[in-house]
């Protein structure tokens, strides 16, 4: 699919899910609702889809914010895949790696939230950009 710079890119198939949008904290909501409407159809529960729509976008709100600091020309991707009994969410920016800051107590709790939200998380980052890689265990798979 093919759109303009300022649309979100979305295609989805019952197993898969891939987004691409601006590196743009006001673009983020498309995402999140896509998400949560392809979560919903696996079968997650309310709570469930909860966790992961929340999880996800802490690493694509990271992405936007942290990035592409004085750059205009960023993107964000999401993909999300459900296979043998596990839900993948990665998120992948192109930009420049910002090592986490000392939290002031109201900030700084995106990797904290990810870690308790997801059964297992990494994060990976070089020259190319920074990627967030996700789990979870499928609806009835524990």
């Amino acid at each position: 699919m093919t759109t303009k710079r300022s649309e979100e890119d979305v295609t989805s198939t019952p197993e898969e899910l891939h987004c691409r949008v601006e590196a743009d904290a006001n673009r983020l909501a498309a995402v999140r609702k896509a998400l949560s409407g392809w979560a919903e159809d696996l079968g997650m529960t309310r709570e469930q889809r909860s966790d992961l729509v929340l999880a996800a976008y802490e690493a694509l709100a990271n992405a936007a914010e942290h990035a592409y600091v004085g750059r205009t020309d960023g993107v964000i991707d999401l993909s999300a895949r459900c296979t043998q009994g596990t839900i993948t969410i990665v998120v992948t920016d192109y930009g420049t790696w910002r090592a986490p800051q000392p939290s002031d107590g109201l900030r700084g709790r995106g990797l904290l939230l990810i870690n308790a939200l997801t059964r297992h998380h990494q994060v990976t980052h070089g020259d190319n950009g920074t990627t967030v890689t996700m789990t979870w265990p499928t609806p009835g798979s524990g």
